[in-house]
């Protein structure tokens, strides 16, 4: 099957022509496979979609117009109100967000103490002197008071995770900036519950040219040079 190793990007498909030679083309969003509900998605033209295969299918299609090049996955899940990001929400987002990838990493670290998985060894060892001191917040929701004294009473056991999350996300290609597509998955996962994060993504960026640097993503969080 010339097919078997040929890869394509997302929203195209391997084609056989007449001489038996492969090449990439559009996925017909038609022929995707059916989905269940609960894995529609929601697209930046506020349209839902069944799925991601019909989604980037469709954007392959529209490729080469405006319409193509603005049709991003937006979130998991069909299409909702999503309530507008206030200046006072925006400002206290890195608190909450700092706070949760500090969770995250303790909540794997607790799952490998037995057995060995998704973080590294060198990861594990930095989590470990995190997770022995973080005896004094448990997850939950905290005030803003409480998030932000904690941040500056404990500066250093933030960092980590701040710089962790955006290592996860580097990947295609890991160059030290983020593309849309490396955010997409934090992203689209966290938009219904964080209605926040679009803009905070989008004020992340200050030289305004679609990349977040690692400087840029630190500064957002309030991690010191």
């Amino acid at each position: 099957d010339p097919c078997r190793n040929f890869h394509c990007k997302r929203g195209k498909v391997c084609h056989v022509d007449k001489h038996g030679k492969p090449s990439c083309i559009c996925q017909d969003p038609a022929a995707c496979p059916s989905t269940k509900d609960y894995e529609h998605v929601c697209g930046t033209d506020n349209k839902t979609y069944d799925g991601t295969c019909q989604l980037f299918g469709t954007k392959c299609q529209l490729e080469g117009t405006k319409m193509g090049r603005q049709l991003h996955l937006d979130y998991l899940g069909s299409c909702k109100y999503i309530p507008h990001c206030t200046d006072y929400e925006v400002d206290q987002f890195p608190l909450r967000m700092r706070d949760w990838l500090k969770n995250i990493l303790m909540q794997y670290y607790e799952q490998e103490l037995d057995t060995s998985g998704f973080l590294t060894e060198k990861q594990r060892n930095k989590v470990k002197k995190i997770y022995e001191n973080d005896k004094r917040l448990m997850a939950g929701n905290h005030t803003v008071e409480l998030l932000l004294h904690d941040f500056e009473k404990n500066y250093h056991m933030y960092v980590y995770p701040v710089h962790w999350q955006f290592h996860q996300l580097d990947q295609h290609p890991a160059d030290r900036l983020l593309t849309h597509s490396e955010l997409a998955p934090l992203r689209a996962s966290l938009v219904p519950m964080e209605h926040c994060i679009t803009r905070f993504f989008q004020e992340c960026d200050g030289d305004r040219d679609k990349l977040i640097a690692l400087k840029e993503w630190c500064h957002c969080f309030g991690i010191k040079e």
